[in-house]
């Protein structure tokens, strides 16, 4: 087998971990917000509930994650007559979201703590609510600073995606295993895939940073 060949599998197994990282760094942004805002929120059950989860997912190892939800929470479910089977795909991009969403949440909830006091008080000042002063006030001034450390964990999520193929979801690295089974010839396969997710890497840094230009931009818009 030539090694020109190798691309074509190789080229589907990317497709996939584009997939998984482009949903999973979506969602896990979704839930970085929500999280980090609950912990900082004057609910005490939002706050509860928003810390129990991140240290939860920030304290546990992501393949434990990963295969508790793709093995044992449907083995979980049987006994309570409860269906909780989930696809490889599916249990894939949950188990990437909600932990780099609990990494996320820290980060949401330092940039929204770093906000000045004053500028709380000059809000309270102006008879906004909580959740004006948040949204009017902290968020705009918070999202800027959260999008290095938000590039960051996108490109760890990238690198993340590799533990997928260990329930059995044809991705980039489960693709590189079979061809590495197949033909015996590691070294070029694997030179092969390192530079695919590098390039990868490339790419999605190029776009972080183009978000975070962006969110610069609007920033100096609104001031």
């Amino acid at each position: 087998m030539e090694w020109t060949e190798y691309f074509a599998p190789l080229m589907r197994g990317a497709w996939v971990t584009i997939q998984l990282t482009v949903w999973s760094t979506i969602f896990g942004a979704m839930l970085s917000f929500a999280a980090g805002i609950g912990k900082v929120s004057g609910n005490g059950f939002a706050r509860w509930i928003s810390v129990v989860y991140i240290e939860i997912f920030r304290g546990t190892s992501l393949l434990v994650q990963l295969f508790w939800l793709f093995f044992a929470l449907p083995v979980a479910g049987q006994a309570i007559g409860v269906d909780l089977r989930m696809s490889p795909v599916v249990a894939g991009v949950l188990a990437l979201s909600l932990n780099i969403g609990a990494y996320g949440a820290e980060v949401v909830r330092g940039a929204i703590q770093s906000v000045s006091h004053d500028q709380y008080e000059a809000a309270k000042a102006l008879n906004f609510t909580p959740r004006q002063a948040l949204w009017r006030i902290a968020l705009p001034q918070a999202i800027p600073e959260m999008m290095p450390t938000f590039g960051n964990l996108a490109v760890q999520n990238l690198k993340d995606t590799a533990l997928v193929s260990l329930i059995t979801l044809q991705d980039l690295a489960f693709r590189a295993e079979q061809l590495r089974n197949f033909t015996q010839d590691s070294t070029t396969i694997f030179t092969i895939v390192l530079f695919m997710y590098f390039g990868m890497a490339l790419v999605l840094t190029a776009i972080m940073k183009l978000l975070e230009r962006s969110v610069g931009r609007w920033k100096t818009a609104r001031a």
